[in-house]
């Protein structure tokens, strides 16, 4: 143990002089990498420096990241005008593709309404009936077909409602044979109960069901100011019918009533269709303010209206040919009156 624990002597003058410094001083050993001082070997200079054959580099540590002073984005107040701004572009550019998708969808439906000819070439479909039937379907009916997915809805209700009011004369009807069986006078409402049905049922599918359809297919301004008009003037008779005027043929409140002092069952008969009428006069009502509200969201006009009815007529060759005949007798009238 004397040899791993004995040091050279120091020198007292100089510490710097001390042979383990002085050793490795030289150019020989320029580094302390190979010196083990607990070797076996016998204590002296080390070994002469031999390069070491060059191994791959140790891998040092990641380094941590030096912290960086954070942003400055801002205030609240500088930020929010930007994000109005951004917001109000958005909005801006939403309002246009939804006004272009909905003016696509118009131009589709234009060119869909003239390749088909306006259904004029599908095989008719309504009304629905058997094959065994001499009388054919006479008009092509397809809500989900013809009309925009945005109107289909309303389209719906619309005939469903006429079905309902079809619906009401029927049972108006049978409430004046209830009325008529006990009370033979009242023969003049049971034929115009009878009148009724048989009138209203299949002009009202014409006059106004007709025209709401082709208005919401081909988004044309003309049916829709026919609709109205027809349409009001619906209403109007329902109100009528509601009110229940004698010898009128409809089973309204006052003749409901006067019948169910003389019959009770009768009288409860005509007291529930005078209820459906009035349903069907508020219905009417609810779904004329319904269809108008949709109308002015599809950019209809009285004058188109005006331009859609001038070129129907002039395309009528009916129509046509009665002006070509009037305008030549009268030329010929006034080319005999010169004579």
């Amino acid at each position: 143990m004397s040899k791993y624990t004995s040091f050279p002597e120091l020198n007292d003058d100089n510490p710097f002089q001390d042979p383990s410094v002085t050793q490795h001083s030289t150019t020989d050993y320029p580094t302390l990498d190979l010196y083990n001082p607990f070797d076996n070997r016998a204590p002296g200079p080390p070994p002469p420096y031999a390069p070491t054959p060059q191994s791959a580099p140790a891998q040092t540590p990641p380094s941590k990241p030096t912290p960086t002073e954070p942003r400055n984005y801002g205030s609240y107040s500088t930020q929010q005008p930007a994000v109005n701004a951004s917001t109000a572009d958005l909005l801006r550019k939403q309002e246009e593709l939804e006004r272009k998708a909905r003016e696509l969808e118009r131009r589709e439906r234009e060119l869909d309404s003239q390749s088909r000819g306006n259904g004029s070439t599908r095989q008719k479909n309504w009304p629905p009936l058997p094959s065994f039937c001499p009388v054919g379907p006479c008009f092509y009916q397809d809500i989900d077909v013809e009309i925009s997915q945005n109107f289909q809805r309303i389209v719906t209700i619309m005939y469903y409602y006429w079905m309902f009011t079809a619906g009401t004369l029927l049972f108006n009807l049978l409430s004046c044979v209830a009325m008529f069986c006990v009370d033979t006078s009242g023969g003049e409402s049971l034929g115009l109960s009878i009148l009724w049905f048989l009138l209203f049922t299949p002009c009202s599918f014409v006059c106004w069901y007709r025209p709401v359809y082709k208005a919401f297919r081909s988004d044309s301004s003309f049916n829709f100011f026919m609709f109205f008009f027809i349409f009001f003037v619906q209403v109007v008779v329902y109100v009528i019918m509601t009110i229940g005027i004698p010898k009128w043929g409809f089973s309204g409140w006052i003749v409901s009533l006067a019948t169910l002092r003389t019959n009770t069952g009768v009288g409860v008969i005509m007291i529930l269709n005078s209820l459906v009428l009035t349903a069907q006069a508020a219905l009417g009502v609810v779904l004329l303010k319904k269809v108008h509200s949709l109308y002015r969201q599809t950019g209809a006009s009285f004058q188109k209206a005006q331009a859609e009815f001038a070129t129907g007529v002039m395309s009528n060759e009916a129509v046509r040919n009665a002006a070509v005949n009037a305008t030549t007798t009268a030329a010929q009238g006034a080319f005999t009156g010169a004579r």
